[in-house]
């Protein structure tokens, strides 16, 4: 890892390389537009508001209405995603048939992912595109309020090789930890580190030294089994710094990856919980269905249904935690969304993430949906619009704040998720014995 010195500047200007040229990018997009239409004709991004005071929560009363009675200095989003083509010497990489123009659909990907986050197409460089338009974006709410911004490993084999045609995308640690230190008024990070890499745990140990508040895994994009028994002095090193582990579980489509699907089965989670980590799981494991492995006969169920197996058992009453972004999109059930709501003992254990950029990817959100389920009064439908198309991030916010359940809805604790990221630095600095090797 590379060393992370505070004064370094967040994009370096060395080792460029280079994404095609803004030419060659409208080439792409426009062969693949006529193929991939009717697929993703409802993916188009939100379009970006210029205006920076239309962006901010003062010129929205919806957005002012959403944040009172939240305290901004504790109002950290546990889910944004920092991306980049690596076109500034970042180091961040993606995956080549996103620049292809015979993979269509992933070359259409890239473009949706990137035009959510207000990325134009004739920007000199996506990398520092995509970071002003994130920073404009979290300037709209008052001071305090803070990114946990997320670096993004590769996809390694079983014997810990990395594997380039299985990582969709890479946001090294050192960029994703400079762009938080360049603005430390607004961003955190969150550190992303194969375990089965050799030099892991000193990796881990670079990363808690570099002030990562928490670790990512996307163990089906990735190719990491939970239950590997070479994770075990990884876990404890974890336990012992009190560093939460954020792992995506149930179905992903964003980063197909490695495509190890049954990976990503909640019921995994019991692992790293059994050696004493504190493991938040994204999105609550609200897609997809995945083996249930307590049956003798194991039958797939759904992800959700798993995980709030997980969240009234012991070790996960103590330990579990789960991240509440993406969760109304319209991908999801409403049986999900009521449980979310109604289920007041997991509260205290819910965190508020955006998954930026996607909530400024088309109607991913269909507020009609939500009314029709009885969650969102329809007067706030048209208030809600307008603040994302100036704010997606803002929006994503005053919904969770909107959404109501027979008078049940997401208290304030869901949103002052700070707490869960502030280890005590004696914890901090402890360490577990080396012997072993993740």
């Amino acid at each position: 890892m590379r060393p992370m010195d505070a004064q370094h500047p967040p994009i370096p200007a060395q080792h460029h390389h280079r994404s095609p040229p803004s030419r060659t990018r409208r080439q792409l997009l426009g062969c693949c537009g006529a193929v991939a239409a009717g697929l993703f004709t409802s993916l188009g991004a939100v379009p970006a508001q210029a205006d920076a005071q239309d962006a901010s929560f003062a010129s929205h009363d919806i957005a002012r209405q959403a944040l009172r009675g939240l305290d901004p200095s504790q109002l950290w989003d546990a889910h944004a995603h920092l991306l980049g083509t690596g076109d500034s010497g970042s180091g961040c990489r993606v995956h080549e048939h996103m620049a292809q123009w015979w993979h269509p659909l992933e070359v259409l990907r890239q473009q949706v992912i990137l035009g959510a986050a207000g990325v134009p197409r004739s920007a000199p460089s996506v990398d520092r595109a995509y970071v002003r338009r994130l920073s404009e974006l979290a300037d709209g709410f008052p001071p305090g309020a803070k990114w946990l911004l997320f670096a993004f490993d590769q996809a390694l084999d079983s014997q810990g090789r990395e594997r380039p045609e299985w990582t969709t995308f890479h946001v090294p640690n050192a960029y994703a930890a400079a762009v938080a230190q360049a603005r430390p008024d607004r961003f955190e990070w969150v550190a992303s580190i194969h375990p089965y890499r050799d030099d892991a745990l000193a990796q881990l140990d670079a990363a808690l030294a570099g002030g990562a508040r928490a670790l990512k895994w996307l163990p089906s994009a990735m190719n990491i089994d939970l239950r590997d028994p070479r994770l075990a002095p990884f876990y404890a090193r974890l336990a012992a710094a009190d560093l939460p582990l954020i792992v995506h579980c149930g179905e992903e489509k964003a980063v197909p990856g490695a495509g190890r699907d049954e990976l990503g089965n909640p019921l995994l989670v019991r692992t790293p919980l059994a050696h004493g980590v504190r493991v938040i799981v994204a999105h609550c494991a609200s897609l997809g269905a995945a083996l249930d492995l307590d049956q003798r006969r194991p039958e797939r169920r759904p992800a959700f249904e798993l995980f709030a197996r997980l969240m009234d058992e012991h070790d996960g009453r103590t330990r579990l935690l789960g991240d509440v972004s993406a969760l109304f999109q319209a991908n999801r059930s409403p049986a999900v969304w009521r449980a979310v709501l109604a289920n007041t003992r997991w509260h205290a254990r819910l965190l508020h993430g955006s998954d930026y950029p996607l909530p400024g990817v088309g109607p991913l959100y269909r507020l009609g949906q939500l009314v029709d389920a009885g969650l969102l009064a329809p007067e706030a439908v048209a208030p809600l619009q307008a603040l994302r198309r100036a704010n997606p991030l803002l929006f994503d916010l005053a919904l969770k704040r909107e959404l109501s359940l027979g008078g049940l809805r997401l208290p304030a604790a869901v949103f002052h998720t700070r707490r869960h990221f502030e280890a005590k630095p004696t914890q901090r600095a402890q360490k577990v014995p080396d012997g072993d090797t993740a």
